[in-house]
């Protein structure tokens, strides 16, 4: 028997020592132009046998304020430290298919408020312990259903305003924006599906744009026709303008300081400054056939080339994680190049 553990611990070693030669075997690739500038880390949030700690990703990124990254998969939500190690997960049927998340503070506690488009609801839940304090499911009272038949409600995104009212966007179905206040109380809703200027077609990705005061929704309007495009909606759900034009498709928005993080299906990131022009795009892949492709198994990835790129979020250091939509399991960390 200790033959057999000792055989097994000097294997495990080897395959150990193995997976982390492969990782250093692979070189940081540097991507974007000027003050947006970043180096990817090779390797980061693979398990010890080189593998994703993820299984398949459809989802987003979040960073709670000890710097803590939530990324959800099909599985459900799986948090890294800052150097890619798993230090917690929330699993099971009340965590799984988050499509979009976002994180607030309120009071001594934060929150990850959630888009469960399998699920056809919004959840909330404490970081601390996952416990789930609030549920949307499809608000009746919005008097939307139509005669004898079910609401077709799928949310793809959520966002949630300073003063605690909540938007959950059924961006895989009707296209229309939900409001809520805190305690989950249906206020009223705004949208429609079409190729219209105050129109959406497939309203994917949503957050608060904190860079006008007061602060707008700012809207993916991912297949818009002909290109896709990015909205602002005031909180009151009125339709502003369009902020750019011309996209691929923009599946979701991150927001820190002047600049606007938006993953692009097609594989690519692009930012966007205070005036929402381009300032740089990142990781655009040289093969367009992998471009908005699910079934790139992790021998295949390019380090620096993303494929279906789904979700973003900045940490405290400009540094960016980004998740791609994905049959193994990928994220990415983009450490920002000091000027």
């Amino acid at each position: 028997m200790i033959r057999c553990l000792t055989t097994f611990a000097v294997v495990f070693a080897v395959c150990l020592v193995q997976a982390v030669d492969a990782a250093d075997a692979v070189k940081p690739v540097r991507m974007g132009k000027d003050v947006m500038t970043f180096d990817t880390v090779p390797g980061w949030g693979l398990l010890p046998n080189g593998k994703s700690a993820l299984g398949p990703t459809h989802g987003a990124v979040v960073i709670d304020k000890a710097g803590r990254i939530y990324t959800s998969a099909g599985k459900g939500v799986v948090v890294f430290t800052p150097d890619g190690k798993v230090v917690q997960e929330f699993l099971g049927k009340d965590y799984s298919n988050l499509h979009d998340m976002e994180i607030r503070a309120e009071g001594e506690n934060e929150f990850i408020y959630g888009a469960r488009n399998a699920n056809a609801e919004g959840i909330k839940f404490n970081t601390k312990n996952g416990k789930i304090v609030l549920r949307l499911p499809y608000p009746k009272a919005s008097g939307l259903t139509p005669e004898g038949k079910a609401f077709p409600f799928k949310p793809t995104a959520i966002t949630v305003a300073p003063s605690g009212d909540i938007f959950l966007s059924n961006g895989y179905a009707t296209n229309q924006i939900f409001k809520f206040d805190k305690t989950g109380k249906y206020l009223m809703h705004f949208g429609e599906r079409g190729n219209g200027l105050k129109q959406f077609n497939t309203a994917h990705g949503m957050t608060l744009d904190t860079r006008y005061d007061p602060p707008r929704l700012l809207v993916c309007d991912r297949n818009h026709k002909p290109k896709g495009r990015l909205v602002h909606y005031s909180l009151d759900g009125k339709f502003i303008g369009e902020v750019i034009t011309g996209l691929g498709m923009p599946t979701s928005a991150a927001v820190q300081g002047d600049y606007v993080a938006v993953p692009d299906l097609l594989g690519w990131l692009t930012i966007l400054g205070k005036d929402n022009k381009i300032v740089a795009v990142l990781g655009k892949n040289p093969n367009p056939g992998k471009g908005r492709s699910y079934n790139i198994p992790q021998s295949q990835w390019v380090e620096g080339a993303f494929s279906g790129t789904h979700g973003s979020y900045w940490d405290k250091h400009g540094n960016l994680y980004v998740q791609d939509w994905n049959v193994s399991g990928r994220i990415m960390k983009l450490v920002r190049v000091k000027p």
